[in-house]
């Protein structure tokens, strides 16, 4: 097990004591609900993703999309 998550430490603690920026919940959550939504996978498969795949599969789905609709490109703006 992980020394961040022994004796109850708060990862996020930890990295940010580091000026380490985590990348916040909420864009994970809107990511893995866009994916799951479009392609129907489970939590655990989405979840599974690093991030960088996460972004990846939201943009392809993006596109996607903007041919279906004909709308001009405006990709899905993540930081």
């Amino acid at each position: 097990m992980s020394s961040l998550r022994q004796g109850g430490r708060d990862p996020c603690k930890f990295y940010r004591s580091r000026g380490i920026k985590p990348y916040p919940q909420e864009k994970i959550y809107e990511e893995a609900g866009f994916i799951a939504y479009y392609l129907h996978w489970s939590r655990e498969e989405v979840l599974a993703l690093s991030h960088m795949e996460r972004i990846r599969w939201c943009g392809e789905i993006s596109k996607i999309n903007r041919k279906i609709s004909d709308e001009p490109e405006q990709a899905l703006l993540l930081p």
